[in-house]
């Protein structure tokens, strides 16, 4: 697939480098020359230096043979007129990065009639993530699929949980109705992932990736050992735009919400668009003033500042304090190796998110959806089964399907199921797979 990705900042980057693992034909264009010898060095990839609105430096990069062309600058204007122009040029697909979230929100505003099939905004992503991630207390990650018909959760076995030291097989026994189904895990002190079959053992300390349908979540509760108590009182520290978003966001539902934002001009700002959160100018570093601001009270702590080891160290500070649930967000991606071994619940990043967002035009198939693993070497995909489609040929355990992939759930009907080996997935189907890179080309055929 030939790709075109303008920008080659953090998001840009990141893409390059992910789509470069997988043997696709990418170009990378920017103004700076440093970002590209980096890249350049580092990636197997054409790069381009220039202005991407420039028509000449378009053409240069073959814009008319362009299946993707991906705008990622840190400029939303420079994102939406290369998007325009590309289009105009012959991309046959084009996605802007945004700032301003009230695009997203705008319906009298047709985009795709300027040339641009899709908005995304990593801030709003990330604030979406935080809320999700509140909502579903006691899991360290979480996603949904058609607005919460099938979500994924995931959570490390403590000694408590139940099912440690049974197979999955045993553990499904327990619920005469089954509503989760593990899909992936990473065993303690490995990088390992595993797809989980029947008889595959729970053990102390893995990291379980699960699917779920409605009641699943509270099933996982009863069976992890957890107790569900509701977070009421949040702090975020940071007045950035995901921590103004997202503060904003939680004032409009069940939260009380504390933000703290160290920039004075910043914090009067957010206090006169925030009036339901209260807005605190100080120093989040400061343990002094957070425990002034009675800390100990809160039930999460998000720390969304520009800096990542501000958002690590005081989410520390947080949790030794006795705060239930820490998010912190990173830019640094090999910090998600230590977010579990240092004891925060969720490290969020936005590279990450946005490049999520992404690859679901990348992949063959009518991908709705896709997510890749935190920390783990494997992806989600949501496809949607059309006539041509040959899972639909036989019942599951019939499919020679991959042993590498598992299929987490069907939505049939707006209804999530988690399906057995004796399940026929029909035409309509929107079934979402589990698998590890090796599994994917494989996988995809199935839907093609």
């Amino acid at each position: 697939m030939k790709i075109i990705i303008a920008g080659a900042g953090e998001v840009g980057f990141h893409l390059a480098k992910l789509l470069s693992y997988e043997s696709q034909e990418i170009t990378l264009i920017d103004t700076d020359k440093n970002s590209l010898a980096y890249a350049n060095d580092h990636l197997d990839i054409r790069v381009i230096k220039g202005d991407v609105t420039s028509i000449a430096i378009l053409n240069e990069a073959r814009i008319n043979t362009s299946e993707l062309f991906i705008a990622v600058t840190s400029s939303e204007t420079t994102n939406i007129t290369a998007c325009v122009l590309a289009k105009e040029l012959g991309a046959k697909q084009t996605i802007a990065r945004i700032s301003n979230s009230e695009f997203l929100d705008q319906t009298e505003v047709g985009f795709t009639k300027f040339g641009i099939d899709e908005l995304i905004s990593p801030e709003t992503l990330a604030a979406a993530e935080i809320e999700l991630l509140l909502n579903q207390y006691g899991f360290n990650d979480s996603y949904e699929f058609e607005e919460g018909k099938l979500t994924m959760l995931s959570l490390r076995l403590s000694r408590t949980a139940s099912f440690v030291g049974k197979t999955v097989r045993e553990a499904a026994q327990v619920f005469p109705e089954l509503h989760f189904v593990p899909i992936a895990i990473q065993r303690f002190g490995t990088q390992y992932t595993i797809i989980p079959r029947g008889d595959t053992e729970f053990k102390e300390g893995d990291k379980v990736v699960f699917m779920t349908s409605k009641g699943g979540d509270e099933e996982l509760f009863q069976l992890s050992g957890k107790v569900r108590t509701e977070l009421k009182n949040i702090m975020i520290l940071g007045g950035s735009k995901i921590g103004y978003k997202t503060a904003r966001d939680l004032c409009e539902g069940r939260f009380k919400v504390k933000l703290i934002e160290s920039d004075k001009e910043v914090a009067f700002e957010c206090a006169d668009d925030l009036p339901n959160a209260l807005v605190i100018n100080g120093d989040g570093r400061n343990v002094e003033l957070l425990e002034e601001e009675n800390i100990k009270e809160m039930d999460a702590f998000i720390s969304v500042t520009g800096n990542s080891e501000t958002n690590i160290m005081s989410c520390l500070v947080a949790k030794s304090k006795g705060v239930k649930k820490t998010i912190a967000l990173v830019e640094n991606m090999d910090y998600y190796q230590l977010s579990q071994s240092i004891g925060i619940d969720t490290l969020i990043n936005k590279k990450l998110l946005a490049a999520n967002n992404i690859f679901r035009y990348i992949r063959r198939g009518e991908v709705l959806a896709m997510t890749k693993l935190s920390n783990m070497n494997a992806e989600l995909l949501e496809f949607e089964v059309t006539s041509k489609s040959k899972i639909t040929q036989k019942v599951i355990k019939d499919l020679d399907f991959p042993r590498s992939a598992i299929i987490g759930g069907v939505i049939r009907n707006d209804i999530g199921i988690i399906p057995l080996g004796d399940f026929q997935i029909e035409v309509g189907d929107k079934v979402v797979v589990c698998c590890l890179p090796r599994s994917i080309t494989k996988v995809e055929r199935f839907f093609f």
